[in-house]
């Protein structure tokens, strides 16, 4: 006996139905288990005190402990990895940044898209990069700098936390922007590059402002200029390089929380409201504001904005990471 088709339209459509509703009706009692969120890096850097910072504040809102699992190595690529294998039912997360979540994608082959295969939860914020030397460096301000630079090409040398890692590709643009030449020295992460700078023995850091606010407060660096279009407000003698003569030239290092592709909406909507109720504090904006973190505004702190910020990012820095053949160690 056949089916007429408007028939089996129906069933199709009632069993197509009956799949989905055991789905929605485990997004709407989500969270009903603790959550994980991976951090791709080791603990006690930038981005794992971010995100237990907001863990810790969204346990309240969620109703579920919020566990942070670091998972470093490669850049951060082996805990994006997790992260991409990682069941799409919102119950583990991931913090990333422009390294982890952009500039990888140029640097190793992936078998997975940065873009595609994550579903966006929230923008969280960002911190500009700030150009500082070594305190006896024969330059106070950055046109002194540039002018210095440009009598001793290839001569000075600039530590960068790690191939292909934001100071590196940002170090790139500013000797093409600049028309001047220096050395990256490569480190096994911020700390021992800025200790190598405190002791002279390189002469510049682009880097995360947090690294080296203290220092400068102290006098034992300099800086030259933070490369946003606001002076920091934790630092606010500290010229823009919009100020110092340098137009144009802008780099951050953003933070961003995604989920597997495929989490449900309803789920990806909670978790956006429990990270915009989580940074809402004052005292969670004094905390971060202290690391030198901006957090986004509230219109930014949605999955399409993270989404915008991560395609534009990309756009600006592959071409200028395989321009330089930059290879990942």
């Amino acid at each position: 006996m056949r089916c007429p088709r408007r028939h089996f339209l129906r069933l199709v459509a009632g069993a197509a139905a009956l799949s989905a509703a055991p789905r929605l009706a485990r997004a709407q009692a989500y969270p009903t288990r603790p959550i994980t969120i991976i951090v791709p890096f080791a603990a006690g850097g930038g981005t794992d005190i971010v995100t237990r910072t907001l863990a810790e504040q969204m346990r309240g809102s969620l109703g579920q402990p919020v566990i942070v699992e670091n998972v470093a190595g490669a850049a951060g690529s082996i805990g994006v990895g997790r992260a991409v294998r990682a069941a799409a039912d919102g119950y583990t997360l991931i913090v990333g940044t422009i390294t982890t979540h952009a500039l990888i994608g140029a640097l190793y082959s992936l078998p997975f898209d940065l873009v595609d295969d994550f579903a966006p939860v929230a923008q969280l914020g960002s911190e500009p990069l700030l150009i500082v030397g070594k305190k006896g460096l024969p330059a106070d301000r950055l046109d002194e700098l540039l002018t210095w630079l440009k009598s001793n090409p290839d001569k000075a040398s600039v530590g960068i936390a790690g191939v292909g890692a934001i100071g590196h590709v940002t170090g790139i643009s500013f000797q093409k922007i600049t028309g001047t030449r220096f050395q990256s020295v490569p480190y096994r992460g911020n700390g021992p590059a800025l200790q190598d700078l405190i002791a002279g023995q390189i002469d510049l850091m682009i880097e995360p402002s947090s690294n080296f606010l203290s220092y400068v407060r102290a006098g034992t660096l300099k800086a030259f200029a933070v490369a946003a279009k606001s002076r920091l407000p934790t630092a606010s003698t500290i010229p823009t390089t919009e100020e110092a003569g340098l137009p144009g030239f802008y780099a951050s290092l953003w933070y961003g929380m995604w989920a597997p592709k495929g989490t449900p909406t309803p789920i990806v909507s909670r978790l956006n409201g429990a990270v915009v109720e989580a940074l809402a504090p004052s005292q969670v904006r004094s905390r971060l504001a202290e690391l030198g973190l901006e957090i986004a505004p509230s219109e930014q702190q949605t999955p399409q904005a993270l989404e915008a910020l991560q395609q534009a990012e990309i756009a600006k820095w592959w071409p200028i990471i395989k321009a330089a053949n930059i290879k990942a160690e």
